[in-house]
């Protein structure tokens, strides 16, 4: 029994020891119905995790392991296991609830390219099935992946900083309106985070909001500069096709038009947008 749990489930081998022991594991605790009580009936002496983990003590394994070997036993009644298919591919195609439906799965193998047949892998499982490949091939998995990676928020800002840098990318992500709204909101929000943190550490600037005004003005301006001090020298080599040019000359006329109305309203105090530069900042 020892030598059979040590079997890899990737060999034939291994498939039909692990479903020996599922087999075994379900002669000694029956399934029972979905929503089913597992706890100890009037006569039982044991309660179904009690006596799976005796058993899973006795053969050298976790009781988790064992419920699984059950569990998939359950759902591949012996007839209708694939022979030449592991049995953890067996596990993954068992989420398919139909049972028809998975006897029907499991007999039309994909077509492998490498081997030239049909033939099952355990990423060609998951997709079937919808679960996350462990190497990803198509956009949509390699997107799927990337998520999965980036949950915790702290690696997301880290991955999402880095790609940002990447010109390319930035500006086709830029392109998406939801992508460029939420970014200026992001933008927004600091801005908004910073002049509380200014107001809270001289309380004098609660009185004299321009100056927090100034302060974003003025560092709107160091950013643009530093900014293009930054990309200037990458552009050496760059191409741009005629279409990337011209966006970027339209991006240039709505930054002069912009510099050209600020100057004057700095002196005269009329910071007022008129239509035409409001239509010219919109890109209309």
């Amino acid at each position: 029994m020892e030598a059979a749990c040590r079997i890899g489930s990737g060999t034939s081998h291994g498939a039909k020891a692990q479903f020996a022991l599922g087999d075994k594991a379900l002669e000694i605790e029956p399934m029972r119905p979905v929503g089913g009580s597992v706890a100890k009936g009037p006569d039982d002496l044991f309660t179904v995790e009690e006596s799976l983990q005796m058993f899973a003590d006795d053969i050298g394994v976790a009781l988790a392991t064992v419920m699984d070997w059950r569990w998939v036993s359950s759902r591949w009644p012996a007839g209708m296991r694939k022979d030449g298919v592991s049995w953890t591919v067996h596990k993954i195609l068992a989420s398919i609830q139909d049972e028809a439906e998975r006897w029907v799965a499991i007999e039309d193998a994909p077509f492998n390219s490498r081997s030239g047949k049909g033939q099952w892998t355990r990423d060609e499982a998951k997709r079937l099935v919808g679960q996350q490949v462990d190497r990803p091939i198509t956009v949509e998995e390699k997107v799927r992946a990337v998520k999965d990676l980036t949950r915790d928020d702290e690696v997301a800002t880290r991955v999402t900083s880095e790609l940002l840098q990447r010109p390319r990318v930035a500006r086709q992500a830029m392109r998406n309106d939801d992508t460029r709204f939420t970014v200026n909101r992001a933008q927004f929000d600091n801005s908004e985070e910073a002049r509380e943190k200014i107001r809270d550490r001289v309380p004098a600037v609660r009185e004299i909001e321009h100056t927090i005004e100034y302060l974003d003005l003025v560092g709107s301006c160091h950013q643009y500069v530093a900014t293009l001090g930054r990309l200037v020298p990458r552009m050496r080599d760059q191409e741009f096709t005629e279409d990337e040019r011209e966006t970027i000359r339209r991006g240039i006329a709505r930054v002069r038009g912009a510099a050209d109305w600020l100057e004057p309203a700095l002196d005269t105090g009329q910071f007022t947008l008129d239509e035409q530069l409001a239509q010219l900042l919109k890109g209309d």
